[in-house]
């Protein structure tokens, strides 16, 4: 982890000796055991699942809980120091790292207009046919009693704020519209909040994989993230994220805990209401990403975050663009309503208001939401089916959990390849970006993509084919290092 210079964070991180232990598979499994050991080592650095910059427990005390001789230990600790994934400190002990060739490398994130590709890097579904249109007569005529004003809402319509409040009290949290300022999409609301209660050089815990464009807010905030991983099969480790809570005392702290994007999880109850009161006892802000709540298609639709204990420090973020259409740009912050006035006060030194147009289109869609959430859930079921059908035919080595909700699968491509795979699948057609993207530290998911099922069927299954085409190829002959990234 780096501070908000560049430099190393020096706040220190270990993992204890039984800790480690337990994720590691027996050293009898295989020999040589430290060979083994330090395979399955890496791979948990890779997978996120052991954090980069971690000190590791001391070589005896590993040893007691492997139930192996010191010397294997030993030779482990070195074997990893060769392979790059760890490093030692004169008199503070050996640290978690990544091999150089593992760094990821600068490049722009833009989207080209002129891209035609299949794009599987932006996981946004479309409007039905006819719904913006009938939505645009409807709103036509109220329009003109609200061109009489100047237009300028910097908490949002007073109509669309209570219906959002409405929204949340009918999930399960009382909510009163003062306690909400609509905004720009959820990444508008995330940038007030790292804004307002953030300065530079403040931790802040991320989960790891986490959402890109959150993550780039995070770095051009100068933040200091500490992160906590989170996986497609154990979700999180509810004891990490104390631990984190309670030792970095962050300032604020960021989750995604319905339909994670991109692993799929989604955060027990039980689980929810440990972390609000480990934040509660840290003084920590928890900001809370719900823009994925309502995409459940397995299991029933998780009650709001902050419904599950002490909500006085929880920020909860929302948006239409994942269960409407991202072209609106509406979204929203939940917070305490004294808080909201802060957010609406610095909200207007950026943008003065959102768009009035847009704000009256969206109270429309969230009153037909019933029928609207209903059909995009049948249309990603099916998008779901025919995206792990064509995965099944013909990608067969890779593997993936099917989220119970959400909008895309974080598949397992079994080798460390997913950068040299998007850029031999462009050639082919598909736009698609490496699990790498996802990641708080450089290097880590390569072996992972994202791939979303909100394109049609037969779209998806041609997607799949092109993809298995470019798998079966060798390495390209260049790399474009300067071509567009862009992932939502």
């Amino acid at each position: 982890m780096v501070d908000a210079d560049g430099h190393p964070d020096r706040t220190p991180r270990t993992v204890g000796s039984r800790q480690l232990a337990a994720m590691l598979p027996s050293p009898a499994e295989a020999r040589p055991a430290y060979r083994h050991l330090a395979r399955a080592i890496g791979e948990l650095i890779l997978d996120g699942r052991l954090a980069l910059h971690v000190r590791l427990p001391a070589e005896r005390e590993l040893a007691t809980a492997l139930g192996t001789s010191r010397t294997t230990v030993t030779a482990l600790y070195d074997l990893l120091r060769q392979d790059g994934f760890a490093h030692s400190r004169q008199g503070s002990g050996t640290w978690t790292s990544l091999p150089p060739s593992r760094a990821a490398k600068g490049v722009s994130r833009l989207v080209d207009p002129a891209d035609t590709a299949i794009d599987l890097a932006r996981a946004a579904p479309a409007l039905p046919d006819g719904v913006l249109a009938a939505a645009l007569t409807e709103v036509t005529p109220r329009l003109a009693a609200y061109a009489e004003g100047p237009g300028y809402h910097p908490y949002g319509l007073p109509e669309l704020r209570a219906a959002i409040a409405t929204r949340f009290t009918a999930r399960g949290l009382a909510t009163t519209p003062e306690q909400i300022l609509v905004t720009a999409g959820a990444q508008h609301a995330l940038t007030l909040v790292l804004g307002l209660l953030a300065g530079p050089g403040d931790r802040i815990m991320v989960e790891n994989p986490s959402y890109p464009n959150a993550l780039e807010a995070m770095r051009r905030a100068r933040l200091r993230p500490v992160s906590v991983p989170v996986t497609d099969d154990e979700g999180w480790d509810i004891e990490i994220v104390e631990s984190t809570l309670r030792r970095s005392v962050p300032r604020l702290a960021h989750l995604i805990p319905d339909f994670h994007n991109p692993t799929g999880a989604v955060m027990p109850p039980a689980q929810r209401a440990r972390t609000l009161r480990a934040a509660h006892r840290a003084g920590t802000w928890l900001v809370v990403d719900e823009t994925l709540a309502e995409l459940a298609l397995d299991v029933p639709a998780p009650k709001p975050f902050a419904a599950h204990g002490e909500a006085g420090r929880v920020i909860t973020i929302g948006s239409m663009s994942k269960t409407h259409w991202a072209g609106l740009r509406i979204g929203w912050l939940r917070a305490p309503a004294r808080l909201v006035e802060e957010f609406a006060a610095q909200r207007v030194a950026t943008d003065m208001g959102g768009s009035v147009v847009d704000q009256l289109l969206a109270l429309t869609l969230l009153r037909d939401a019933g029928g609207l959430l209903a059909d995009r859930l049948t249309a990603l079921r099916a998008g779901r089916a025919a995206l792990t059908e064509a995965l099944t035919r013909h990608t067969p080595h890779w593997t993936w959990r099917p989220p119970p909700g959400g909008l895309s699968l974080w598949v397992d491509l079994g080798a460390p390849r997913a950068a040299d795979l998007a850029e031999r699948a462009l050639a082919h057609g598909v736009r698609v970006e490496s699990g790498g993207y996802f990641a708080t530290d450089p290097g880590l998911f390569d072996h992972r993509l994202r791939l979303p099922y909100t394109l049609p069927a037969h779209t998806l299954t041609e997607a799949v084919q092109r993809l298995s085409r470019a798998a079966a190829e060798g390495p390209p002959a260049t790399v474009s290092e300067r071509r567009a990234h862009w992932i939502a």
